[in-house]
């Protein structure tokens, strides 16, 4: 494929962007009273607000055409069809499958992929159905009350920010707790106050071996035997994995080990069977409703005009920092307590996604990839890191995420929240001029020496981008159209840049270190020569300490 640079297309942007990079975001709204209708549009229950950036109609006209280069419209049609475009790993990219109504209807290799994901959804719906009517009982009688994910990275970060996000959905029985991390101090911290005889583990491991996973799941297996015997796992322990032998091995009923594909990337799986807490801990009709809300994202993505197309506009402005005006990273600031897990959520979806150096034909990138993908819940940030985005150095594009309607009934205080979002982005786009600023202070009768020392620290440049997604309502809905929202963008970008977007071969080499590793350390009279001086006096240090 030709590269990004080589394309026609590209020269106009590259010449259009040195002119844009002068632009004024204020002077753009003066010279355009209608700009935030022309720059905003709905989907799927969202808002988006994309007004306050460096573009205008033609830099959207030109990133649109870059889009039609890379033939965005033909790449989109061969994931949505099943065709293997994870080239490195030949596999299809079918997570959207997974958001499919009953009735539809998608051939892979032949076979009908709907009916199996059908199968499996309904056998979560009766199990779910079991623990949350009480009806699933543990060993000593009791219902379950403590439901604990084990997994790592997207068997992790999906179902642990979505049950967050979802918390005023959940089951008032049931609380869900998640343990990823292989250090023993989160095993301690998860197990601590918990009851064998009232928990349930899902150990979510594809293969059944990933080595963070089945070290906790062992832990949590014999911290469960203090109490109960091994005749008494199959009631505590469940799996979403495809390996049958291992399960059974562990002590799982087989009739409890809920399948997924090849097809779907660990951090596309929310949508699969690893989606199996965040269904207990809301319901199958709420994650209906979630998976309904996913699909439509998906059909907006697949029908809408590129400049009306919301993943693909977020994408093309994210493209469009990164590429033009060198910006390194990416700020994710929700307005909303139970979507404080988004921003992580993001980070492994984008980073691992298209933190890649290389192209589909394996030639280096001329240019940039992702960003750094950064943040928190957007009032704790105005406390802490949002002075580096007033008045640092660097020019961080923010994406602002807020729902009108609380789940909560202190009108104060959502006015309060929802003021602060709004006032950040007019804040970061506006800045405070010398004018302004020394106006303020001589009004204070401030003497002239004095302003003149503390004029510099108080301007703000302004003229910061940013972006405001708007949901009316958190529901399972409007959140399984936000995440499809990322992942599409993502999925854009990818072609933009000319990335796989769906293999993670940098996260291996760590994984195999580590191993080897690990055996130094449980053989102290080993030396292994491979290690370099500094990892062979680590290693030694924590022999010593052992």
């Amino acid at each position: 494929m030709t590269a990004l640079v080589d394309l026609p297309e590209f020269a106009p942007l590259h010449t259009h962007a040195a002119t844009a990079r002068q632009w004024q975001l204020q002077q753009l709204f003066d010279a355009d009273t209608q700009r935030f209708s022309h720059f905003s549009l709905e989907a799927a229950g969202l808002f988006l607000d994309f007004s306050k950036n460096h573009l205008t109609a033609t830099t959207l006209s030109l990133l649109t055409d870059l889009a039609d280069a890379r033939h965005l419209g033909a790449r989109r049609e061969a994931m949505f069809s099943g065709e293997r475009i994870n080239t490195t790993e030949h596999r299809a990219v079918l997570h959207t499958a997974l958001r499919l109504p009953a009735s539809a209807s998608l051939p892979l290799d032949g076979h009908d992929v709907v009916p199996d994901i059908q199968a499996v959804l309904k056998q979560m719906t009766q199990f779910t159905e079991q623990i949350r009517s009480g009806s699933w009982r543990g060993y000593d009688g009791e219902a379950i009350t403590d439901i604990v994910n084990i997994g790592i990275g997207g068997s992790d970060l999906g179902p642990a920010m979505s049950c967050a996000a979802l918390r005023p959905f959940t089951h008032p029985r049931l609380r869900l707790h998640f343990l990823s991390n292989v250090d023993g101090h989160e095993v301690d911290a998860t197990l601590h106050g918990l009851r064998p005889q009232t928990t349930l583990f899902i150990v979510a491991s594809k293969t059944f071996t990933t080595q963070e996973t089945m070290l906790n799941a062992q832990a949590a297996r014999t911290w469960f035997l203090q109490s109960g015997k091994e005749s008494d796992l199959a009631r505590h322990f469940v799996a979403v994995s495809t390996n049958t032998a291992a399960v059974k091995k562990f002590g799982i009923d087989t009739a409890n080990m809920f399948p997924f594909w090849d097809w779907v990337g660990g951090r596309y799986s929310v949508w699969s069977a690893i989606g199996l807490p965040l269904a207990l801990g809301i319901g199958m009709d709420h994650f209906r409703d979630f998976l309904a809300g996913g699909h439509a994202m998906d059909q907006h993505f697949r029908s809408a005009p590129f400049g009306r197309n919301m993943p693909v506009l977020l994408a093309l402005i994210g493209f469009w920092y990164r590429q033009f005006f060198g910006s390194s990273s990416q700020l994710i600031a929700p307005y909303h307590h139970d979507l404080r897990l988004f921003p992580s959520y993001l980070q492994q979806l984008e980073m691992e996604s298209n933190g890649k150096r290389v192209t589909t034909n394996g030639a280096a990138l001329a240019g940039p990839s992702a960003p750094v993908i950064w943040g928190s819940v957007g009032t704790n940030g105005q406390h802490a890191y949002f002075q580096l985005l007033h008045q640092g150095t660097d020019v961080i594009p923010v994406d602002f995420i807020a729902a009108l309607k609380p789940a909560h009934a202190r009108s104060e205080q959502q006015q309060a929240l929802l003021a602060n979002c709004f006032a950040q982005s007019e804040a970061l786009m506006r800045g405070k001029a010398v004018s302004q600023v020394k106006a303020e202070l001589q009004a204070r009768q401030m003497p002239a020496d004095d302003i003149a020392a503390l004029l510099p620290h108080r301007v703000f440049p302004g003229n910061r981008p940013s972006n405001t997604l708007l949901m009316q309502e958190l529901t399972p809905a409007t959140l399984g159209a936000c995440i499809a929202l990322y992942e599409h963008k993502v999925f854009v970008q990818g072609v933009l840049w000319d990335i796989n977007s769906f293999d993670q071969w940098g996260v291996e080499l760590g994984k195999v270190l580590a191993s080897e590793i690990m055996a130094d350390l449980r053989d102290a009279t080993t030396r292994n020569t491979r290690h370099d001086s500094s990892t062979l006096g680590l290693i030694a240090r924590a022999r010593a300490a052992q």
